[in-house]
């Protein structure tokens, strides 16, 4: 399996397409969180923070001053799947333009890999604070 540092939203949506059942995803997904580098203490306060979620989550967007900017995303979790759900989000969403984040169809990638059935209703609601946290602080980059 890739690593999460070199994978592309194509090569982690054919990751999970190549597992066969939701046990081996959820291994994946947790696998995944073990590969998500640590956020600084500091940056765990309560602007970071991501309500909605089960678990605790803080979420960090630097926006990097290329030509065209780009944002960057640094978040963390108290829970191994949440921590792999940002594994997920980060390979969808970090180092994109602000444009691309906006017009990326994060809820078709969700269905591929199969959270839109078989994550439980608390982790759709975090993963969907997650989803809403990131596009509005890149709309407010536009």
């Amino acid at each position: 399996m890739a690593s999460l540092k070199l994978m592309n939203i194509e090569e982690l949506l054919e990751e999970f397409d190549f597992l066969e059942d939701w046990e081996e995803r959820c291994d994946f997904l947790v696998d995944l969180g073990f590969d998500l580098p640590d956020m600084a203490a500091d940056d765990k306060i309560e602007e970071n923070r991501v309500y909605g979620c089960q678990s605790n989550v803080w979420l960090k967007i630097d926006v990097k001053e290329n030509t065209p900017p780009t944002i960057e995303i640094i978040a963390d979790s108290d829970a191994m799947i949440v921590k792999g759900l940002i594994s997920v989000l980060l390979t969808i969403y970090s180092g994109k333009t602000p444009e691309a984040i906006l017009q990326t169809d994060v809820k078709s990638i969700f269905h591929q890999i199969g959270l839109d059935q078989h994550l439980s209703t608390a982790r759709k609601n975090g993963l969907n604070g997650m989803v809403k946290r990131v596009r509005e602080l890149a709309a407010q980059n536009v």
